[in-house]
């Protein structure tokens, strides 16, 4: 199912006495050991938020002199996977598991250089820090002494080296017995070291009392000198915190939480504007760190720790100083109001838009585990219930289902239900078209034939496609709808494997893929990857124009798809090594708090939308009496924040900017997990909900519920219910449907006009629409629905290249495009196209169309495109125009080194020269050294300087 890993709430590490942990030799660098012994010795704690020294330093700077045999040993704080690796070196440690494993690199120290962690997406998190060659001895720096606060000429107790908490005032419970002489410390677990200063540090209950809350102020004192410092470890959480206050006006005028570590940290302060001013300190802890979700344990760091503020006549410098822009502090839990739930009492629970209002349609037991559904030409619900997930059952011992419900009477309820087949395996997509039913099995993609009647089959599964991946069953295909082109497309996750093919295919008839969006045709049974890249994409619809969106977890969540695209990965790489770089999301906003990676802000992003969880996409095209504000715009479900999520596209350039709009619609229920979306022929909304208190995928069954679902049905005011069979309706009855203001028509009557073939009166009356109607949206229903049913040739489509409007020359050049094998003619006309026309997304779709075309045939179009100027700053152009250039390089070297020298677009330049070098023959040295002796008789410039450099580096022996 959709629902990520939550790999952790909030990254809590614990800072580790390195002396209590023996060094295991990772065998790589037994080598490097042997020659000669070590002579500098590093020890890192390595979690998401970095690596930290003894000190609490994050990603501290780690020296040695030339020459030194250094090691550099991490320790696990956390029960994930990390390791340590040498950017220039190229060195790399083993690869951690478990809190407390621990592993090292050994090396002879002869440049400077960068450590990281490996692992995908952690050094963008934060686990990076520089390793230094410097020249003579390595110290410790000193720290200039500091002056204690006084008071009536009397030293103020604010390091607490009395013993006492004299000259401090508590509120609450936080700060009873909070005064600690040990380290490790008692009410903080054994292998955290607080490095306090002097005997004592006061502490608002550590990890083993962190529910306790309260504050603890200081008596006023007057500010003698023009700097501060004090030490503060604990919570990175709002509401735990030290704050310095003003006497005269109550004003906060610095404050710093802890950085998630229990090691003491000292912090600087300013005060050169507070000379001969009154303040106090306030330790403030407002934060239980209960968690009220069942499967996420309570924050243990939920307090503060403090010590040692002290006076400085000048700026002191601390080697492990911690600075606010070192932290992420996350804001208070967001507030939890229902779980577990009945059916009745979490509609009426909810929370809707004006004019809105949301009913039960169906509750356990007549609907368990709702995993997919679609909705059929006659309003029918159809629902697979997932009884099998998590882990695939025995051939033959599959306990799926599929469902179909009914609203009989307009009342809301589905109060009709036929269990149509049973005994399915592991099903996670179902769509309905083309005479039967499409069912995501992996490894299968199945199709069940549907009887005359419209609820039994008319035989059994039939497997369509296999090699499809299940060893992370909630990233399997998925998601599956009806394309405008006929097609039928699916989504796929990053961390499941597929290599797909027609049964007994070999590999080299099969299709690899991972994480992106697919299609196959339900007549030509063909099937290809549509877009590559993303995440776990758990939702997919298509706007007005045809083109399609998807939304996704973990990563930023919002992508316009482009056929051909390569997009922002959560992990692994692209299939094509000669890619580069990848095309980042459509969003301009995420829904989590936080920059270390999606998981720092679960639970606490309430202000940005929920979280990074994405289940679903809806974009909706249905009653023409919603508000106009809902209309093609993306709904989904956001699974931590309890709600649905609307983004609102805007064209921008070649595609689309995604901005956050208000959000739709909250459930109020940490249990919801609405999984999709679908409108019907009244324009009212169904969505299915998987109600479990565990909100992540396992592959324990148990973790998961195995009574509960929901249906939901969203209505707005305006709405009124229809009861229609579109089956029955006429040829010329469905093409009129494509004129219907609610998309549901729309669809449904172009997959039956698909499915029986169309005809010269069909083709005829769909052309006047095409050729007459004012409305481009129109238009191209028209198009589309000839398209399905045969009826545009070449003849028909090559005129519309000349068509006033860009959408319909956009789709005009993928019809053209479809079968791999462009015409002379249409290539002709695709190369004026590049060199003329104003759109640049006309120009995305010539640079999609032209992947699909013999690498010697796209010369002539790329030579175009790649003069276009006004493209080298758009968002999808410079890479999609990369990615059709590529396959070119092999072809025809010097051409491709001359084409990308004129290009205006900047980063064909570079990559061709990466792609030349990948050649690695004598021509493609040849190239590359002619092509650096032209560019040293060029004009200087930085671009020249960066690219001389390029070159030079590739050239070097390997």
């Amino acid at each position: 199912m959709t629902l990520p890993r939550l790999l952790i709430l909030t990254l809590l590490p614990l800072l580790l006495n390195q002396n209590s942990y023996s060094f295991t030799p990772d065998p790589s660098h037994t080598k490097s050991r042997k020659m000669a012994s070590v002579t500098r010795e590093y020890t890192l704690q390595a979690t998401m938020l970095g690596y930290f020294g003894p000190d609490g330093k994050r990603n501290p700077v780690l020296q040695a002199n030339k020459g030194d045999m250094v090691r550099i040993q991490i320790v696990n704080g956390e029960n994930m996977t990390h390791d340590i690796a040498l950017e220039k070196m190229g060195l790399k440690s083993k690869t951690l598991a478990q809190k407390g494993d621990t592993t090292s690199i050994v090396f002879k120290a002869d440049q400077s250089d960068t450590y990281f962690c490996s692992i995908p997406g952690h050094r963008a998190a934060g686990m990076v820090g520089k390793f230094e060659i410097v020249e003579g001895a390595i110290n410790t720096e000193v720290v200039i002494a500091g002056f204690i606060p006084k008071k009536n000429n009397k030293a103020l107790n604010l390091g607490f080296e009395n013993g006492t908490t004299n000259d401090w005032t508590a509120t609450g419970d936080a700060f009873t017995d909070a005064l600690i002489s040990q380290d490790p410390s008692p009410v903080h677990e054994n292998d955290q070291r607080i490095n306090m200063s002097g005997k004592y540090f006061i502490t608002s209950g550590g990890t083993k009392n962190y529910k306790r809350t309260g504050t603890l102020s200081s008596v006023p004192f007057t500010v003698t000198h023009p700097f501060a410092a004090f030490k503060v470890s604990g919570g990175a959480l709002q509401d735990t915190r030290v704050e310095l206050v003003r006497t005269d006006n109550n004003e906060v005028f610095f404050q710093i939480t802890g950085s998630g570590r229990a090691t003491l940290q000292p912090v600087v302060v300013d005060l050169s504007d507070l000379q001969n001013k009154e303040i106090f300190i306030r330790l403030v802890d407002n934060e239980t760190g209960i968690s009220q979700i069942p499967y996420i344990g309570d924050d243990k760091f939920a307090h503060i720790n403090f010590d040692d503020f002290q006076f400085y006549s000048t700026r002191p410098n601390f080697p492990n100083e911690l600075k606010q822009t070192d932290i992420i502090i996350l804001p208070p839990l967001d507030p939890i109001v229902h779980s577990g739930l009945s059916g009745t009492e979490a509609a009426k629970s909810m929370t809707t838009q004006q004019g809105f209002s949301v009913k039960l349609a169906a509750a356990e037991p007549d609907v368990i585990r709702p995993i997919s559904f679609t909705i059929d030409a006659r309003g029918r619900l159809w629902v697979v219930e997932a009884h099998t997930y998590p882990i695939r059952a025995a051939e033959g011992k599959g306990k799926d289902r599929i469902l179909i419900f009914e609203d009989t009477n307009g009342d809301g309820s589905l109060d009709k239900r036929i269990v149509f087949t049973e005994g399915l395996n592991l099903i996670s997509a179902i769509e309905v078209g083309m005479g039967g039913v499409w069912l995501g099995s992996a490894p299968h993609l199945l199709f069940i034939p549907i009887d005359k009647s419209g609820d039994k089959p008319a035989g059994p599964p039939q497997i369509l496609l296999d090699g499809w991946g299940y060893e992370d069953t909630h990233e399997m295909l998925n998601n599956f709808r009806w394309g405008p082109d006929g097609w039928l497309y699916g989504t796929h996750g990053v961390f499941t494997h597929s290599n797909v093919g027609k049964p007994g295919a070999p590999d080299s008839e099969r299709t690899k893929l991972n994480a992106g969006v697919w299609r196959f045709h339900p007549t030509t049974k063909k099937f290809e990857l549509f877009a590559e890249g993303t995440s776990n994409p758990w939702g997919i619809d298509f706007n007005d124009y045809g083109h399609p969106f998807i939304t996704v977890c973990v990563i930023p969540h919002m992508f316009h798809v482009i056929q051909g695209a390569r997009y922002h990965r959560q992990a692994g790489k692209h299939f094509n090594p000669y890619t580069y770089d990848d095309i980042k999301q459509s969003g301009d906003h995420v829904h989590w708090i936080g920059d270390r990676g999606p998981h720092a802000g679960n639970f606490r992003s309430n202000s940005k939308g929920g979280g990074h969880a994405h289940a679903g996409a809806m974009i909706y095209l249905g009653s023409e009496n919603w508000p106009k504000e809902y209309r093609n715009h993306i709904f989904m479900n956001n699974i931590h924040g309890s709600r649905v999520n609307l983004d609102l596209p805007n064209r921008k350039g070649s595609g689309y900017l995604v901005s956050h709009g208000e959000d739709f619609l909250l459930t109020n229920d940490t249990w919801s997990q609405w999984l999709n979306f679908r409108y019907d022929g009244s324009g009212s909304v169904f969505a299915i909900d998987w109600y479990d208190k565990n909100q992540c995928h396992s592959p324990n069954p148990d973790v998961h519920q195995k009574t509960m679902g929901r249906i939901f049905k969203i209505s707005h005011e305006t709405d009124k219910w229809v009861q229609v069979d579109l089956t029955k309706a006429s040829d010329m009855e469905l093409v009129n449907y494509q004129l219907h203001p609610n998309e549901w028509y729309v669809r449904n009557a172009r997959v039956i006009l698909q499915e029986r073939g169309g005809n010269k009166k069909v083709h005829k009356a769909l052309k006047k629409i095409l050729n007459e109607n004012p409305d481009v949206t129109r238009q191209l229903r028209a198009l589309w629905t000839l398209h399905v049913t045969k009826g545009l040739t070449e003849k028909d489509l090559l005129p519309l290249l000349s068509h006033q409007n860009e959408y319909m020359r956009s789709w005009a050049v993928q019809l053209l495009s479809e079968d791999n094998n462009a015409s002379d003619a249409a290539l002709t006309r695709f190369a004026e196209l590049a060199k003329t026309d104003n759109s640049a997304l006309v120009r995305l779709y010539l640079s999609s169309a032209i992947q699909r075309t013999a690498p010697e045939k796209r010369w002539p179009t790329l030579e175009a495109l790649l003069q276009r100027t006004e493209d080298k700053d758009d968002h999808n152009l410079p890479l999609m125009l990369w990615y059709a250039f590529e396959p070119t390089v092999p072809t025809d070297i010097n051409r491709a080194v001359e084409l990308a020298m004129k290009a205006k677009v900047p980063q064909v330049l570079p990559f061709t020269i990466q792609r030349v070098a990948a050649l690695n023959n004598a021509e493609s040295v040849k190239t590359l050294q002619s092509l650096q002796q032209r560019l040293e008789k060029m004009e200087h410039s930085d671009q020249n300087h960066e690219v001389q450099a390029l070159i030079k580096k590739v050239l070097e022996p390997k």
